[in-house]
């Protein structure tokens, strides 16, 4: 494996998490997990005002900690998954965040990220928006603790991760388009996506799996 470092990406209910433990545990490698746990989340999806700043920052915080963490340790010389990039913090960030809060936002993501360790390789996960709403709903249904959604703003965030990702150059890119087979990333799935990373090259590459 020519990776060291792998993060996963893409919207809330695409699947990260659950491809980082069954990819990490295929390739015997570290998974790192995203700190979700953060006092004023509830708050955020209640609509209280100022909430979406103080879940930005905590989560900021947390992730920049966390990494710093890692780099810092023996397992910066192993393989890790990670199931999130750190980057990607701005896309929520420009999505839930009014000019003001937004101004304070970019001058401590500016002081934070040149921290950051940048991944070997991104794997995107994209899925069009009427199937990531649908999973959701699923989620919802299995999970009651499973926050509800606006489809709206499923539907903003989408695509917030669609141009991000469009644009991204920083670190070699696979775009997995999702839709087309079972999201559990059962043995077929992770054999056919490990194949892909393992001829990654430079640059970006997309890769859609038929069912």
């Amino acid at each position: 494996m020519d990776f060291r470092s792998i993060a996963i990406e893409g919207p809330t209910g695409v699947g990260k998490t659950l491809l980082a433990d069954r990819l990490g545990a295929r390739l015997d490698a570290t998974v790192v997990l995203d700190e979700t746990d953060n006092p004023f989340l509830s708050d955020f999806y209640a609509g209280r005002a100022g909430a979406a700043f103080q879940t930005q920052l905590f989560f900021t915080l947390a992730r920049h900690r966390q990494q710093t963490s890692l780099r810092q340790s023996d397992l910066f010389s192993q393989l890790i998954v990670c199931d999130y990039l750190f980057e990607r913090d701005k896309v929520y960030a420009y999505l839930n965040l009014d000019d003001n809060e937004l101004f304070i936002y970019q001058r401590l993501y500016a002081l934070l990220a040149p921290d950051m360790p940048a991944p070997d390789l991104v794997i995107y996960l994209q899925t069009p928006t009427e199937v990531l709403r649908r999973r959701l709903r699923d989620r919802a249904r299995t999970q009651p603790d499973t926050p509800a959604l606006a489809d709206e703003y499923i539907r903003e965030l989408n695509e917030a991760y669609n141009h991000f990702f469009f644009h991204y150059t920083a670190t070699p890119l696979l775009v997995v388009e999702t839709s087309q087979f079972d999201w559990s990333w059962g043995d077929d799935a992770l054999t056919d996506l490990e194949r892909q990373v393992r001829s990654m090259g430079r640059g970006t590459q997309y890769y859609v799996r038929r069912a």
